[in-house]
């Protein structure tokens, strides 16, 4: 177990599990993070995994489709968040990361997530700015007693009343005391949801259009437990018959994922050895689904953003726009982990991670402007990351203890030729701006090797019985992805098919990018009750990023209203804020129960120096107020969350402002255990929870823009407005385990 602290240092003591547990006398690992590692939270009741951190200071996501928020961290997002499942680095197949890494797995089958901003430890993974997220499904389960058989599973079902949400999870094992093998699936649907506010016409209730969507999560894992080895594999599939996007000109019309995954771990005298194996194949498919003007032939009231974006009016000939990419990533991580004395650690780790990608876009039968060929975007390309890192810890007194890694990462990327959808300008979307940029792009050199290197130096010391101190300084270093580097069409249908930002603007590629360096600065002043840190505490941490050759954009062209085409390119940018978080016990009383009282807040200010604007989708100073009452079986809590408005924008982009808003939530939680410990999981759970119970109609901050073109949406001077949020919705969720 982790028993941890948020976001900056944390003195950790991690044990071994029960089937590897270190012979007498071996020291226990006693280590330095930067991660909070939690179970998901009781009242999680959404299909998408980033709900697991909504309550970790400095965090935030990128709101996309209904199950592929992207990562935030202090303001750093997408590729700049290392995202890892079950221990292996995944990336985006997809030039709109319509499938990032976490939305393989549904939080319900979740065992342990952390989440790491700015100062990450070296062994938590390179090739990024901002932090590390991590996610794990749960060990493989053995029996506890010789020739025993062990059969356990636990389910849950889930609806919500706004946009008709429905899902369901469960899990099953069968085990002896050296063999298990578990079975787990989840199933998230949705309809398009409905914004908050009154549905009378101008008051901004009603449908708010591409917000619907369809998956499913499958897994097999077997597990072989001998000594003090243990093996796990697990062979994993997701399907996405299709999920639509509002800020996005296209929709995921399918998505199939396949992953398998092999671990190791083994105890020895010296310490821990693991090693892991892993390979995933993504075959991803786009096109537009009914909001933006299905497959089929365009109707005159198809969306604005589809008419918009190939510049064609009405576009009753075309059927749609079909762009497919395909996906392998295969790798290794060994990494051991050595006693050098009681008191003292070294990490050692050796990592691979090859990606290869294909991105074809088919013409479309008998139409003039997308075809006669097939558009490649990106041809056999491929990304190989070797990494290696040592990482040494130490604990000087019961009251210090430090960090220091190094890091070393070679990024190695190419690509093959490209092509338009035709040779002739005559018939081509785009005419001769995009045969022009093919030829360019196939006569230079397109291979880029870059070295990159890390270093973390933390320290941590408890001053007092209530106070403690943490800080650090971290060496961050990310080359550009795929897109950034190879993206190559200019004209305006081209470019806007690129861009996972959701602000409408089309995006081209720079090969000549260089890494972005950030460093990082960090402190923490955590104060508690010398006594129990459960009765209360307080944690305020102020932190600054400086990165150089941050990788921005520039203006090229304008393509429409409040509509750019931005060119990828080097800058200078910082970012600085202030993290806090508390929380106090209110009564423990047999009569009254247990009452608690949390509150968090967040605030971050990303400003690009060369361009003198704001950064992108920087979440404005927001703060949640959280009460809890739990007596029994009963828990209950009422939640208030306060968003300033976003003024400070990215002038680039055309970033839209938002107004601020606040939200009151309520929920409930009632659990049977029929004669089981109340240490053990309840037989039976039900939870309820009413979400904006005063039906607020507010903007999300980080929505990116309304490229759908519902809610009546109509191009306006300014380009499309910002997307509107959910509005009132009731919950159920039932859980069972036996």
């Amino acid at each position: 177990m982790l028993a941890g602290l948020w976001l900056v240092t944390a003195t950790v003591v991690r044990a071994a599990p029960a089937a590897l547990a270190p012979a007498a006398g071996t020291p226990v690992e006693r280590i330095n993070v930067t991660a909070r590692r939690h179970d998901a939270a009781p009242f999680t009741q959404s299909a998408e995994t980033t709900s697991l951190f909504r309550d970790v200071p400095g965090f935030s996501a990128w709101n996309t489709g209904g199950t592929t928020d992207l990562p935030v961290l202090n303001g750093m997002a997408a590729d700049r968040v290392a995202s890892f499942v079950d221990g292996m680095r995944l990336g985006a197949d997809c030039p709109n990361e319509m499938n990032p890494a976490l939305s393989l797995v549904s939080p319900d089958l979740m065992a342990r997530s952390s989440a790491t901003a700015g100062i990450t430890s070296v062994s938590m993974g390179g090739d990024s700015t901002g932090g590390t997220v991590s996610v794990s499904r749960r060990p493989p389960q053995f029996a506890r007693r010789k020739d025993s058989v062990l059969v356990t599973g636990d389910g849950r079902g889930d609806w919500g009343s706004n946009g008709g949400r429905s899902g369901a999870s469960g899990a099953f094992t069968v085990a002896t005391d050296q063999l298990s093998l578990r079975y787990s699936g989840a199933y998230a649907h949705a309809t398009d949801y409905t914004a908050g506010g009154s549905r009378a016409p101008g008051k901004g209730g009603g449908r708010v259009a591409s917000t619907s969507y369809l998956t499913f999560n499958q897994a097999v894992t077997a597990g072989l437990r001998h000594g003090n080895h243990l093996f796990d594999f697990t062979f994993s599939q997701q399907n996405v018959p299709y999920e639509a996007f509002p800020n996005q000109y296209m929709d995921e019309t399918n998505n199939r994922t396949t992953v398998v995954n092999g671990h190791y771990t083994g105890n020895f005298d010296w310490g821990v050895l693991e090693a892991r194996g892993f390979w995933e194949r993504v075959i991803h498919a786009m096109n537009m689904l009914g909001d933006k003007g299905g497959h089929g032939p365009a109707p005159m009231g198809a969306s604005m953003g589809m008419r918009a974006m190939v510049g064609m009016m009405p576009m009753r000939a075309e059927r749609g726009m079909p762009m497919n990419s395909d996906g392998r990533e295969a790798g290794y991580d060994l990494r051991a982990t050595v006693n050098l004395s009681a008191t003292q650690v070294v990490r050692l780790g050796s990592a691979f991670e090859h990606h290869g990608l294909n991105d074809w876009w088919p013409a479309v039968p008998g139409s003039m402007m997308m075809g006669p060929g097939t558009w490649h975007e990106i041809n056999h390309g491929r990304r190989d990351h070797l990494g290696n890192f040592v990482q040494w810890n130490a604990q000087w007194s019961s009251h210090f203890s430090t960090e220091a890694g190094l890091r070393s990462d070679l990024i190695m990327m190419n690509t093959g030729r490209v092509s338009p959808y035709s040779w002739n300008a005559m018939g081509m979307n785009g005419g001769a701006s995009d045969i022009i940029a093919a030829r360019a792009f196939n006569a230079a050199r397109r291979r880029r090797n870059d070295s990159n290197f890390d270093a973390t130096l933390l320290a941590r010391w408890e001053a007092t019985p209530f106070l403690h101190l943490e800080g650090g300084w971290a060496r961050k270093t990310r080359s550009p992805n795929f897109y950034e580097r190879y993206a190559w069409g200019v004209s305006s249908m081209a470019s806007r098919m690129i861009g996972w930002f959701g602000d409408g603007n089309g995006y081209v590629g720079t090969l000549n990018l260089k890494p972005e360096v950030a460093n990082t600065f960090s402190f923490t002043l955590r104060f508690h009750d010398p006594l129990s840190s459960r009765r209360w505490e307080m944690e305020v941490q102020p932190f600054f990023t400086a990165t150089h050759n941050y990788i921005d954009v520039n203006r090229t062209a304008r393509l429409g209203p409040g509509i750019y085409r931005l060119k990828f390119a080097n800058h200078r940018a910082q970012s600085y804020g202030l993290n806090a978080r508390g929380q106090a016990l209110l009564w423990h009383s047999p009569l009254m129960g247990e009452g608690r009282l949390s509150a968090v807040l967040s605030w971050v200010r990303g400003q690009d120096l060369t361009m003198h604007s704001g950064l992108y989708q920087q979440m404005p100073l927001n703060g949640r107020l959280r009460f809890e009452e739990s007596r029994g079986p009963w828990s209950a809590h009422a939640e208030v969350t306060l968003v300033k408005a976003k003024k400070t924008v990215d002038w680039v982009r055309d970033e839209p402002r938002t107004p601020g808003y606040a939200l009151l939530g309520l929920g409930a939680s009632y659990r049977w255990h029929a004669g089981r410990p109340s240490t053990e999981p309840p037989t039976l759970q039900l939870d309820v929870s009413l979400e904006n119970l005063l039906n607020q109609r507010y903007y999300l901050p980080l929505g990116g823009r309304d490229l759908s073109g519902g809610m009546g949406n109509t191009m306006t001077q300014d380009g499309p407005p910002p997307v509107l949020a959910m509005g009132r919705s009731l919950n159920l969720t039932l859980r069972g385990h036996f």
